[in-house]
């Protein structure tokens, strides 16, 4: 595998504060690769590792393909940080109080990085079950997979959080992904932080993100449009969005959105900021 380098248009000055984080690629734990192929044999996957094994399968390159993240057999394992745990129980003031963002930064290859702070209020969902994307709005714009007859398939239970318009032909979606199931969290855990959340104490999990759009370039859907979809792979808070699902608390989410590794050019993630302000909306068709 080789990491991944996509060309990128121009910065947009409008795109916020963002920022330089990482270390050289061979040191960070986290990366965005490319599978390798052989020679002749088209571009691989986009992929999302840890300590060198693949994690996640994620949107193919064209962005003609349905948006994607599905989690691979060896992601196995969370990337939380006990340094900074104690500034992470209750909310940040600002993105990097107490250094977060650097300490997370270490942990991610070097490059720029655009950090988001907000609030979340997680809903669990099945892939299969109410709720979820790849069964509703993704088979309404692509229909199903052509060879399967069936819907694209996450491998994980995801948490939905937030969806408004971009514009009358785009629309925004966004994913909090766990990268362990949540079933593998501590049961122990996961009650502690539903007492504090209602109590009304609001901790703050840590994430790195990618924003992909994607449209087919045609199709059998009946609602074509273009699909955002902004994705935090959590770094740290498991057990905390597990607790917001299940007390149906909000949660603060410092993302740290990875710009250039998505498939969305700079002006589009500078809209984010703008966007991720807007009342939640869903999609009418």
């Amino acid at each position: 595998m080789v990491p991944i380098r996509p060309v990128r248009s121009a910065r947009d000055d409008r795109s916020g504060q963002t920022a330089q984080l990482g270390v050289p690629a061979p040191e960070a734990r986290l990366r965005f690769e490319a599978e390798r192929r052989e020679t002749g044999g088209g571009p691989g996957r986009r992929l999302l590792t840890v300590d060198g094994e693949p994690a996640f399968e994620l949107s193919f390159w064209c962005g003609t393909c349905p948006f994607l993240f599905r989690r691979l057999p060896t992601a196995q394992q969370t990337l939380s940080l006990k340094g900074v745990g104690e500034h992470l129980t209750g909310p940040l003031a600002d993105p990097d109080d107490g250094g977060v963002i650097a300490a997370f930064g270490a942990l991610l290859p070097e490059g720029e990085y655009l950090p988001l702070l907000f609030r979340v209020e997680p809903r669990r969902v099945v892939p299969g079950g109410d709720g979820d994307y790849f069964g509703g709005e993704q088979v309404a714009t692509w229909g199903l997979d052509q060879f399967w007859g069936l819907p694209e398939y996450p491998h994980t239970p995801y948490y939905r959080t937030f969806d408004t318009a971009v514009d009358a032909s785009a629309h925004l979606y966004e994913f909090v992904v766990p990268m362990v199931p949540p079933t593998w969290n501590d049961r122990e855990r996961v009650a502690e932080y539903v007492d504090l959340m209602e109590r009304g104490t609001v901790p703050t999990a840590v994430a790195v993100s990618t924003l992909d759009v994607c449209e087919p370039a045609i199709g059998p859907g009946t609602d074509h449009y273009r699909h955002w979809g902004l994705t935090h792979f959590l770094l740290d808070g498991h057990h905390k969005l597990e607790a917001a699902a299940t007390a149906d608390r909000p949660v603060q989410l410092l993302s740290l959105l990875a710009l250039g590794e998505g498939l969305a050019e700079s002006g589009d993630c500078a809209r984010l900021p703008d966007l991720r302000a807007q009342p939640r909306s869903a999609r009418s068709a």
